[in-house]
């Protein structure tokens, strides 16, 4: 069994890194994938409400596939039981962006277990569980114990092991056939880049405090912030615009070309995030020729090559000062990002899409083919 034939691709959350995954899988495998989605809205109606309707939803399939492959925002027992008419019996592979488990709270919102539960349900109602890296995979098992002991008797835990032993790393894919095999040299004022989700587990109030003190010395830098908007008033972006107008080169949403441009004129990439299990958007800026400032947790430090560690990633209290020395160092960065970027090719989806279709395969030997 070398391949796994047709592949259904079911995404309740179509939007960002969910999206980019999602039509990387249906143009890189070589297969025969179709995609069940729904629009990126309401990401708690999602994990809630989603496999009722996505169920209904396959009725409509072209054929039934040989395998079928959700991502974390979908209730997989649920969706499972209901699916099943149309499904059968077709084995299900959970994809891992993100759980719930290690989620920073908003202000706004109260602490809800439902989701992290869900999250352990469905892992358990997957045939096979892949995680986007080996950071997520190593702070789910270690985070899940935690959670199953604080409810009151019955636990799981004895269940921990056997998720465990059907799980494995398969990274995100990354398309990177736009990226010009020798990328443009960043001459001129340094440009920063900030390019995540407008959402608080990014931490934007840290980049605009780091941009604040930076102007405040002085520094010559530009600023560009993109990435998508899910808030009604996100008001730190238009406070940063007010105080720096003729630093801001460019704030909102971007179109994938104009997106791609503005990482190849960038210098540097930004990250401030509380909570980041891979980083689509750090690899394709850094593959793209930027010099990556990241945080030294979370995935980055296994995202980049050791070699570049000292210089690329910051501890607490240290952003300012790494950033100062870009900006007044622009020269040595520039050379540290051509030396990086071909570091990110391991991220491609033409390195990856092998790994997929085996991967794929072997679970689709385990079902019925039919």
């Amino acid at each position: 069994m070398t391949r796994p034939g047709s592949v259904l691709v079911v995404e309740p959350y179509f939007g960002g890194s969910h999206r980019a995954w999602a039509e990387g899988i249906r143009d890189h495998l070589g297969l025969p994938v179709e995609l069940l989605t729904l629009p990126a809205r309401w990401w708690k109606w999602r994990m809630r409400g989603a496999a009722v309707t996505l169920a209904e939803l396959c009725a409509d399939l072209r054929s039934r596939p040989d395998v079928v492959v959700v991502s974390d925002m979908l209730d997989v027992a649920a969706f499972r039981t209901f699916a099943r008419p149309h499904l059968g019996a077709v084995p299900v592979a959970l994809y891992l962006h993100e759980t719930q488990l290690t989620y920073p709270d908003s202000p706004q919102m109260a602490p809800d277990l439902h989701f992290a539960f869900t999250n352990w349900t469905s892992a358990l109602a997957a045939d096979r569980v892949f995680f986007n890296s080996e950071y997520h995979y190593d702070v789910f098992f270690a985070e899940i114990r935690k959670l199953l002991r604080r409810f009151p008797d019955f636990s799981h835990e004895h269940l921990v092991e056997g998720v465990r032993d059907k799980s494995e790393v398969l990274e995100v894919g990354v398309d990177m056939s736009w990226v010009p095999a020798d990328p443009p040299n960043r001459e001129g004022t340094v440009r920063l880049l900030w390019n995540h989700r407008w959402e608080h587990d990014k931490n934007p109030v840290a980049f605009f405090d780091a941009v604040d003190r930076l102007a405040a010395e002085g520094l010559e830098f530009e600023v560009v912030v993109c990435g998508e908007n899910f808030r009604q008033r996100p008001d730190e972006f238009a406070d940063a615009v007010r105080r720096h107008p003729d630093r801001i080169v460019h704030m909102g949403y971007l179109d994938r070309d104009h997106y791609r441009r503005h990482l190849l004129a960038a210098g540097v990439v930004v990250s401030t995030a509380r909570q980041e299990f891979f980083g689509i958007s750090v690899v394709e800026a850094t593959a793209a020729g930027c010099f990556p400032v990241l945080p030294r947790r979370l995935s980055y430090p296994r995202l980049l090559p050791p070699d570049f560690h000292d210089v690329c990633l910051y501890g607490p209290g240290e952003l300012v000062d790494r950033l100062r020395w870009v900006i007044e160092h622009p020269g040595e960065a520039r050379e540290a990002a051509r030396r990086l970027a071909p570091a990110m090719r391991r991220y491609s989806w033409e390195e990856l899409a092998p790994r997929y279709r085996e991967a794929l395969a072997s679970l689709a030997g385990q079902g019925s083919m039919a």
